[in-house]
């Protein structure tokens, strides 16, 4: 596995446990077709969480959060309509999270959760 694919794979783990003690029901992960992928659809209440994921091992090209972009959130905004459509969910409301993982060189990572972001 390439270390960026490794980086990556930690800190989408990392945000999935962190989702679920934030009481965040995990449905998917890594779900994808030919426009992209979602990182982690979730389910908060009755509240479709659609979460992505941004893993950096230092600050140097700026924040985990910085790296999603108005652009980003437009792109997964239209990944969301389409998972809807194959996963058949007609959810009453659906809320785009991101989560950013900062990898400490040792302990435990530093982990950004916001909530409700828009394009």
């Amino acid at each position: 596995m390439r270390a960026k694919d490794a980086l990556g794979k930690y800190g989408e783990d990392v945000a999935a446990r962190h989702l679920i003690e934030q009481g965040i029901v995990v449905l998917e992960r890594n779900w994808r077709c030919p426009a992209g992928e979602i990182d982690i659809v979730g389910r908060d209440g009755q509240v479709l969480v659609i979460c992505e994921v941004k893993t950096r091992r230092g600050v140097g090209y700026g924040s985990p959060l910085e790296a999603v972009t108005p652009r980003k959130v437009a792109r997964l905004r239209r990944l969301a309509a389409q998972w809807l459509v194959e996963a058949k969910v007609h959810p009453t409301s659906v809320r785009f999270d991101v989560v950013g993982v900062l990898q400490s060189g040792s302990g435990a990572a530093l982990v950004e959760h916001v909530r409700g972001v828009s394009a």
